[in-house]
């Protein structure tokens, strides 16, 4: 199951794309594509990548224990969702107008539809099991929960995307040794009916 940095992979998936199909049009340098927060001053780029929630996904269920060799059982991996928001980075000096803001939020819109499903062996190679794939939807929240997540961090709302990245399925280290069976006692007995008296 994924370690962890399971989340952190996301967020640099997400990132890793939107730089490999970005640019150099309609953003010039992939090093203009950050994971970041509105909220960071004296930045210059000019896409960011905003992780502001994450929630347990109770609807995803999960099995009791699994199963570690013959005798260990793991404690079952936890579901989560990522929502994120892909946002441009007011204090850029680049200089761009509306019309390129609304360029590069379409390109951004048309990348994750194309790419919106990853596995988490592509993430974390090192998986030994085939876990469901992680997929980007768009985050169905209201126009006031949006203006809420900008108010949370003292910005202005203005036009951005919102995303959810689930399941994101994250590992226990807890693990229990189950007693091994080193010997067995087998108590058979045998029953015999009477004969039947012949009349």
């Amino acid at each position: 199951m994924a370690d962890y940095s399971i989340i952190a992979d996301v967020s640099s998936y997400i990132v890793r794309t939107l730089r490999e199909k970005m640019c150099p049009e309609p953003i010039p340098s992939p090093n203009n594509i950050e994971i970041s927060s509105p909220a960071d001053q004296d930045v210059d780029y000019i896409l960011g990548l905003y992780l502001y929630d994450i929630r347990e996904e109770s609807q995803t269920s999960t099995p009791n224990f699994i199963q570690k060799g013959r005798v260990r059982l793991q404690k079952p991996p936890r579901p989560y969702g990522l929502y994120y928001m892909v946002f441009i980075n007011g204090s850029s000096q680049m200089g761009l107008k509306a019309p390129d803001i609304q360029k590069i939020v379409g390109r951004v819109a048309q990348i994750i539809n194309d790419n919106a499903s990853v596995l988490p062996n592509q993430l974390q190679n090192w998986l030994d099991t085939q876990e469901p794939p992680i997929a980007l939807s768009q985050a169905k929240i209201s126009l006031e929960e949006k203006v809420r997540v900008w108010q949370a961090i003292n910005k202005p709302y203005q036009v951005s995307l919102f995303y959810k990245a689930a399941p994101v399925f994250l590992s226990s280290e807890v693990v229990i040794e189950t007693p091994r069976v080193v010997d067995a006692t087998i108590d058979l007995s045998i029953t015999t009916t009477p004969e039947r008296r012949q009349g």
